[in-house]
């Protein structure tokens, strides 16, 4: 199918300029600027006019749940979460159950996205502290990389052997993958925990949980990690960076530089849009690992979007049902479902003047595909697939129940009024989602990667 975007804004590498945009089957086949004219017949035209076309959202860190806990969410309900919210491609998590630490259940995940999911995915390779002698039996083209938690979070995937953690870094060195790490020092947490318990009970308060799981914890993690990235030439991406001081471990990019920097952090549109003073209006549904912490650190986050600091946005999209959220800093779940409303959370902050719209799509569309080496997305090049999310400024609209896609059926932004609205989201050149309409039957495509 021949389809025309018509007379958008469209935003690609650092500029915005209005234009046409053609797609010929699943892929991009010209890029028109205003002055120029097209006078091909198409099978679509998509009026773009007063709205802003981007290159579809790579979400690079979510959990999907599937399989093991289908009852909070699977690769159907959040794939289309992600089309709702011109996400076109996700990396899922390995912290299922069963987890994915073996080949035989990578291959599983796999099978199950060709036949669940709507847009593109892939999946990360789980560490463990005996599953290094694995790393060379994976096929470096169909994940993006290692992901090493470093902090117990939920599902039990911590590695905490010294030993055991030098070898995934030397590993997944040796082989060229990258290492996503979840960075907490568990030990901190333990002690924190025990002196919040003494005062308050079994259950601390979850205002109490970026005390317990505090900045101390994180910078002493992802301190190690850097280190033994350094030590063993591993490529380290830092998951969900949550304080300023962890920050000084960013090697920002020199604009005219073709080489990746070793070591990248990721922000999550969480600690970008929340704070610790969230915790008395949304409790516990905005209680994640690692904690949501106070306005200085948000404040520190906002301001390394935009000077090379961090390097990716993601969203960290957890679900878990309502009841699984009960309780304070021990009861309650960690984690939220994000993956619909991170696009406009994102442009909620362009508004704001903390990122321009450019470098938005830089940090969740260009830097996630360049990072992990994805073939043929995340721009708006001839040639590549045809990935693109249509969005308009100005339209006011609420977050009710009725509209959240995710299986859990909540948000902790319900409530909230957004004033932009994604209109439409196309994967592969397919139009899976345009004002309202949802094409339930498509299906996306697995990624590749060139590591």
């Amino acid at each position: 199918m021949n389809i025309c975007i018509k007379g958008g804004t469209i935003v690609n590498e650092g500029h915005s300029f209005q234009g046409d945009l053609i797609i010929k089957n699943s892929r991009i086949a010209e890029i028109i600027q205003r002055n120029q004219t097209s006078r091909s017949i198409y099978d679509q035209v998509i009026d773009a006019t007063g709205c802003f076309v981007l290159p579809g959202v790579i979400d690079e860190h979510v959990h999907f749940r599937e399989p093991g806990m289908t009852l909070k969410a699977d690769i159907e309900s959040e794939s289309r979460a992600a089309a709702y919210g011109g996400v076109t491609s996700f990396f899922e998590m390995p912290n299922t159950n069963p987890p994915t630490v073996t080949l035989e259940n990578l291959a599983d995940k796999f099978t199950r996205a060709s036949q669940e999911s709507h847009v593109n995915y892939s999946f990360f390779f789980g560490a463990t502290n005996s599953n290094a002698c694995l790393f060379d039996k994976l096929d470096c083209s169909r994940i993006p990389g290692i992901k090493l938690f470093m902090g117990a979070s939920t599902g039990n995937m911590l590695v905490d052997r010294l030993e055991s953690l030098r070898s995934v870094f030397s590993s997944a060195a040796s082989l060229g993958l990258l290492v996503m790490a979840h960075c907490e020092d568990m030990g901190v947490i333990s002690q924190n925990m025990n002196r919040e318990k003494n005062v308050y009970g079994e259950d601390p308060p979850v205002f109490l949980h970026p005390v317990i799981r505090s900045a101390e914890a994180c910078y002493k993690s992802t301190h190690l990690a850097v280190s033994l990235a350094k030590e063993t030439g591993a490529r380290l991406h830092v998951a969900h960076i949550s304080t300023g001081r962890e920050l000084e471990f960013a090697v920002p990019q020199p604009a005219d530089s073709e080489k990746l920097p070793q070591i990248t952090l990721e922000a999550c549109v969480p600690h970008l849009f929340f704070s610790a003073e969230d915790y008395a209006e949304k409790g516990s549904l905005i209680k994640c690992n690692p904690a949501i912490k106070g306005k200085t650190e948000r404040t520190e986050l906002r301001r390394a979007l935009s000077d090379g600091r961090i390097f990716c946005i993601g969203t960290d999209h957890a679900p878990h049902q309502l009841e699984n959220k009960l309780g304070g800093c021990v009861k309650a779940a960690s984690g939220m479902p994000m993956v619909q409303f991170s696009l406009v959370t994102m442009l909620e902050l362009v508004d704001e003047g903390v990122l321009t719209i450019e470098k938005m799509v830089e940090l969740m569309c260009h830097h996630p595909a360049v990072l992990f080496g994805v073939k043929d997305r995340g721009f708006l090049r001839k040639g590549y697939k045809a990935d693109i999310a249509i969005v308009k400024p100005r339209q006011r609209w609420q977050v009710t129940k009725d509209c959240i896609q995710s299986k859990c059926k909540w948000s902790p932004v319900e409530g909230h009024e957004y004033n932009w609205k994604v209109t439409d989201t196309i994967c592969n050149g397919h139009v899976i989602y345009h004002s309202g309409h949802f094409d339930p039957d498509y299906r996306g495509e697995e990624i590749l990667f060139e590591h």
